[in-house]
């Protein structure tokens, strides 16, 4: 606690002087009482309240006082606010793979459905962004705060060629939190990817060990969601009106990888759940420190109890005989 005026915390004073004076007044009075009939006869003479009940009205008022004085000095409260800055980096597979049916009703349709779940659980004040790769990586989203976009451009994602940047897409997605800059000159945000693929690496310049290292570098856990099951099948339609079954197993070996080397997790689309990655990336949120006034807070506490010690008095003098 602090005060930003404490030279006038000097008036204080004024409380235990007023304390002296109403006690010196008090005696006063029942000296003047006893004076004025026999002691023995002032019970029948005057009912008077509780000794607590006559006290507790210059109680509240002394005690108001003393508040409302020490709000003239202005304190200030330091307390540590938790800050609501952090980054989420979608990932989304769109490659030709991602038309397959193994997960119903394909996987690219499943995997929409758990990214606006992420979407609807981002707590508040957090950014996220939105990056889409087949065999060339695409930034649909910058960092933002604006959900109703995150949420368009993910129902308008759709598959692309077969080929599978996967590494270049996590070294891009680090990239787009790694570049998010605080609120107010502050340091910047920390951020998670969560990727969601069925994993292989056919395209790119990026091998996935140096996506992991250099996400793990920038202190930006990759997340990353496997999706399909090792009978994955997809059609390809041929010249001629011919169809080419192609089999597009998921290969997790990749997934984890990226996952295991940038300090992420590797989970399954069946069992992914926003909880974990969100709890562990509110745990590194940082606080800031900050000095919050209190003076209203002090003086409306005290005009509160010397309102209420005045009308306490109040009530008493109506009480008393004529």
């Amino acid at each position: 606690m602090s005060f930003a005026s404490p030279i006038l915390l000097a008036c204080l004073i004024a409380v235990p002087l007023a304390v002296a004076a109403y006690v010196l007044l008090d005696r006063r009075h029942d000296e003047r009482a006893a004076a004025w009939a026999t002691p023995s006869l002032l019970p029948n003479l005057v009912e008077r309240p509780p000794s607590w009940k006559r006290h507790l009205p210059t109680i509240l008022l002394l005690i108001g006082l003393a508040l409302l004085l020490v709000g003239f000095a202005r304190p200030k409260a330091t307390i540590k606010v938790k800050d609501q800055e952090a980054t989420v980096v979608l990932v989304l597979d769109v490659s030709g793979s991602m038309a397959s049916k193994d997960v119903k009703p394909t996987r690219l349709r499943a995997v929409k459905g758990a990214a606006l779940r992420f979407v609807d659980k981002l707590p508040k004040g957090y950014r996220m962004s939105l990056i889409t790769f087949s065999d060339h990586v695409a930034v649909s989203v910058p960092a933002t705060h604006d959900l109703t976009a995150m949420r368009d451009a993910i129902q308008r994602a759709k598959t692309g060629p077969q080929g599978t940047a996967l590494a270049d897409a996590v070294s891009r997605a680090v990239d787009v939190g790694r570049r998010v800059k605080g609120q107010g000159g502050k340091s910047r945000p920390p951020a998670v990817v969560v990727l969601f693929s069925d994993g292989g690496q056919t395209a790119g310049r990026v091998t996935p060990q140096q996506a992991a290292q250099k996400a793990q570098k920038n202190k930006i856990p990759v997340s990353a969601v496997a999706v399909g099951t090792p009978d994955g099948i997809v059609e390809q339609p041929l010249r001629g009106g011919f169809t080419e079954r192609l089999q597009v197993p998921v290969q997790p070996a990749v997934l984890r990888t990226i996952a295991q080397g940038s300090g992420g997790t590797l989970t399954q689309l069946r069992t992914v759940d926003t909880k974990p990655v969100y709890k562990a990336l509110g745990s590194r949120v940082g606080r800031t420190t900050k000095n919050v006034e209190v003076t209203a807070a002090a003086a409306g506490a005290g005009l509160v109890l010397m309102l209420g010690g005045a009308l306490l008095s109040g009530l008493w003098f109506r009480r008393l005989p004529v």
